[in-house]
C-alpha cells in the first residue's frame, strides 16, 4: 500500500469516528500518523540526489510574491497589468505551463511577482504540477490567492486545504509552544494557561507516535492537537495571504460588497482595471517593507536609492541596516543619527539595537582612528625615526 492510500484510509477512519471525550486520544494519534505520512510524501525518494523537476527562478528584488489559483482565474492577466511582463492568456485552461516572473516597481522598491501554473484539487499529492507550484510558493514572502468572484466559495477552501496539507499556514502565527528534545529525563509537561483541547496523556501519546520519549514541553497558550503536531514536525511555514477576487464585473454589487468585507480580501477586475491600486497598497502593507535613506556627514540625504529592510529578511534594526551595507561596518560604528518616525527627537542618537521605521533617514558616525591619539607620556604613537641611521647626532658637549 502506497503513502497516498494510507493517508486516505486514515482519513476515512477519522470520518467514521465520532468526536467526543472518549475518542479524542484516538483521533489525536490518527492526526499524528497523517502528518508523518504527508512529510514522507514530500521527501525525495531514497537513492535520488534530492533534485527534482521544478521551476528555476532566481530571487530578485526586495520581496517575492506568488500568484496561486485555479486555472483561468486571471493570474496571467494580473501579472501583465502589474508588471508589464507578457504572460500568455487565453480562454482555455492551463495556458501557463511554467513559472513566469515579473517586477513591480512600487514605492522606490522592486517586488518580484511570480505567475505560477494553475493547481487543481489533489495538488498536495502530486496531481498536475502541484508540488512544483507549492515548492515555489514556500520561497515567497506572501501569497496572492487569485479567485473567481463568480464561482463558489468552495475554491478558497480547497486551495487552503491543499496548501495546509504541505505545511503552509496562511494568515496564522506560530503557536506559543516550547518544545525541545532531550537525551534522558523523560517527558517534562508544563503549562502557563489552562488547556481545554489537550491534556498530559494526549501529549504523551502523540510524542510516542513520533518515538519521542525524552523532551521538554511548555504551553504558553491554549493550543490544539494540530498546533502541537506542527511544532513537533518543525517544517511548517507561516505566511501572509491576500485573497484576490477577480472578475467582479460579472457579479452583482451585493456580492462585491460581501467579498470586499471579508478579512484579508481585495476585489478587482483585470478586464476593467478596477481597484488595482488598492491591491498594491494591500500587498505593500502585508509585506512590511521598511525603506531607510542614507545621509552622508555634512551632505543632504539621498532619497533616490533607499536601503530596503524587512522583518522576514534579516530584521529592521540599525545593526541589520549596517550589515546590509557591509558586514564589516558594524565594528566601526560609534553611533548613528536617526530622523523619522522611529526617532523621539530630530536627530536622535541611537545604538545598534534601535528599530527603524519606514522612510527613516540614518547617518552613521564612525569611530576615529586611534593612531596619533594620546597626550604627553601616555601617547601611543612615537615620532622617533624607525632606523638608527636616520637619527640626528647630538651636538658635542662644550669643553
Amino acid at each position: 500500500m502506497g503513502i497516498i492510500e494510507k493517508i486516505k484510509e486514515i482519513e476515512a477512519e477519522m470520518a467514521k469516528t465520532q468526536k467526543n471525550k472518549a475518542t479524542e486520544y484516538h483521533l489525536g494519534q490518527l492526526k499524528a500518523k497523517i502528518a508523518k505520512l504527508r512529510t514522507q510524501l514530500l521527501e525525495p525518494p531514497k537513492g535520488s540526489s534530492g533534485a527534482g523537476e521544478g521551476f528555476e527562478v532566481t530571487k530578485f528584488g526586495h520581496g517575492r510574491v506568488a500568484l496561486i489559483g485555479f486555472p483561468s482565474v486571471g493570474k496571467s492577466t494580473l501579472l501583465t497589468m502589474l508588471t508589464g511582463t507578457h504572460s500568455e492568456a487565453a480562454s482555455y485552461e492551463f495556458t501557463t505551463l511554467t513559472c513566469i516572473p515579473g517586477i513591480i516597481h512600487y514605492n522606490d522598491t522592486k517586488i518580484q511577482l511570480l505567475d505560477l501554473p494553475g493547481i487543481i484539487e489533489g495538488a498536495s499529492e502530486g496531481k498536475g504540477r502541484g508540488r512544483q507550484v507549492i515548492a515555489v510558493s514556500k520561497s515567497a514572502d506572501i501569497v496572492l490567492m487569485v479567485l473567481d468572484a463568480s464561482k463558489s466559495e468552495g475554491h478558497r477552501q480547497i486551495l487552503t486545504r491543499e496548501l495546509e496539507a504541505v505545511g503552509l499556514r496562511l494568515n496564522k502565527r506560530p503557536p506559543q509552544i516550547y518544545f525541545k528534545k532531550k537525551k534522558t529525563g523523560g517527558i517534562s509537561f508544563n503549562s502557563t494557561v489552562h488547556l481545554t483541547h489537550l491534556d498530559e496523556k494526549l501529549c504523551y501519546q502523540i510524542l510516542h507516535e513520533y518515538k519521542i520519549h525524552n523532551a521538554e514541553l511548555l504551553f504558553r497558550e491554549d493550543a490544539t492537537v494540530d498546533d502541537l503536531i506542527d511544532v513537533i514536525e518543525g517544517n511548517r511555514k507561516y505566511m501572509k495571504c491576500i485573497y484576490v477576487y477577480n472578475k467582479i464585473d460579472v457579479v452583482g454589487i451585493d456580492d462585491v460588497d460581501r467579498l470586499s468585507r471579508q478579512p484579508n480580501s481585495v476585489v478587482i477586475s483585470c478586464n476593467l482595471k478596477l481597484n488595482l491600486d488598492r491591491l498594491l497598497a494591500k500587498m505593500w502593507d502585508a509585506m512590511g517593507l521598511v525603506r531607510v535613506y542614507t545621509k552622508p556627514q555634512g551632505q543632504q540625504p539621498d532619497f533616490t536609492d533607499p536601503v530596503v529592510l524587512s522583518a522576514d529578511r534579516g530584521g529592521c534594526t540599525v545593526e541589520d541596516f549596517c550589515n546590509h551595507i557591509h558586514r564589516s561596518l558594524v565594528k566601526d560604528v560609534k553611533y548613528v543619527l536617526v530622523w523619522g518616525i522611529s526617532a523621539r527627537h530630530y536627530p536622535q542618537h541611537c545604538g545598534l539595537a534601535h528599530l527603524l521605521q519606514d522612510e527613516d533617514v540614518v547617518q552613521i558616525v564612525k569611530k576615529k582612528d586611534k593612531e596619533g591619539e594620546g597626550r604627553g607620556r601616555f601617547k601611543s604613537h612615537s615620532t622617533d625615526p624607525a632606523r638608527i641611521s636616520d637619527r640626528v647626532k647630538k651636538a658635542p658637549l662644550k669643553t
